[in-house]
């Protein structure tokens, strides 16, 4: 618990693995807000980002991936934060129509928000990414200059920026991705996103999330799965990022929030291989794996010996009503 005698919670949904809940555009946005009403909630931003909507609540700690690695290791503490200021990261690849859209974007969030951004850096050269869906079904990827996106990063946390958004362009993807569309693929470029997320937070230990530019700006007309639509109704994804950087946890080696402070995991029934799961257990921390919600991965209770703090339940809702 933490020192307010509340509970502390991490709701994590893994990026590009194709959850059936949280795989897509917010869509698991409604289960955290629930968690997130009972007791404060780490979220990876995965669980609450979607395009021009955010599912983020007052009571939710905003935490990139490798940033919530390095907390269940013990190695980094978090601090509540309110009003982040904001810098953001283009990459110098993204055409300029597209980047004015951007730009106008950043100029309505902070209009209606009230968030600070603070402003922003073009990358002195193209940051070169290249995503897709591997033999196995996972999103991946690379990127071929992210010293680049260091270098431009570095200069907004020099002008005294608290959290960083990236924008990297990407290709439009190869024809449609009707899979996602429908509610039941993997999302081709969530992989790359975190790659691109875990270098800065790696680099710089601050709050940092990413947000792809593709030249299509158009917006789609197609009846989509709801899971998906948040991303078909817009030609930016910028703004669930700001939102979510906006009281983002600020990082830190000693005292914070610690791992010894949390009370609960929740994950998806068959995503247990990873490392929040494994320093869990270490700590006999209980761990809930939630069967309505599968991955591409056959990672489950029974891959464990030491299975007894993982506690499978059907739903969120019952997993809710245990804790």
């Amino acid at each position: 618990m933490l020192e307010t005698g509340e509970k502390l919670g991490a709701f994590i949904v893994p990026t590009g693995l194709g959850a059936s809940i949280g795989g897509y555009a917010g869509d698991a946005s409604c289960q955290a807000r629930a968690f997130a009403e009972k007791s404060k909630l780490i979220v990876n931003p995965n669980v609450v980002n979607a395009g021009v909507f955010s599912g983020i609540s007052c009571n939710m700690l905003y935490t990139e991936g490798f940033i919530i690695d390095e907390f269940f290791k013990g190695m980094l503490g978090l601090i509540p934060s309110k009003h982040n200021k904001i810098g953001v990261v283009f990459d110098r690849a993204i055409p300029e129509n597209v980047l004015n859209i951007h730009l106008n974007t950043i100029g309505a969030v902070k209009t209606v928000y009230g968030i600070d951004v603070y402003g922003y850096e073009i990358t002195k050269e193209e940051a070169g990414v290249e995503f897709y869906v591997d033999e196995n079904g996972f999103s991946t990827g690379c990127v071929k200059n992210i010293e680049t996106v260091f270098e431009a990063s570095e200069k907004l946390l020099n002008k005294g920026c608290g959290a960083l958004a990236i924008v990297c362009y990407f290709e439009d993807p190869e024809g449609d991705n009707e899979d996602y569309a429908n509610g039941s693929g993997v999302d081709p470029v969530g992989g790359v996103e975190g790659i691109i997320s875990h270098a800065v937070s790696q680099k710089f230990l601050v709050p940092c999330a990413h947000s792809p530019a593709f030249e299509d700006v158009s917006i789609s007309s197609t009846l989509v799965n709801p899971k998906a639509a948040a991303e078909y109704i817009t030609p930016t994804f910028l703004p669930c990022v700001l939102l979510g950087l906006n009281n983002a946890p600020k990082i830190i080696k000693e005292s914070g929030i610690r791992i010894e402070n949390l009370d609960y995991l929740v994950m998806p029934y068959n995503s247990l291989g990873s490392t929040p799961v494994f320093e869990a257990l270490k700590r006999d921390i209980k761990i809930f794996a939630v069967k309505e919600n599968t991955t591409v991965l056959d990672v489950t209770k029974d891959n464990f010996f030491k299975s007894g703090r993982i506690i499978e339940v059907e739903t969120y809702e019952k997993c809710l009503e245990l804790i």
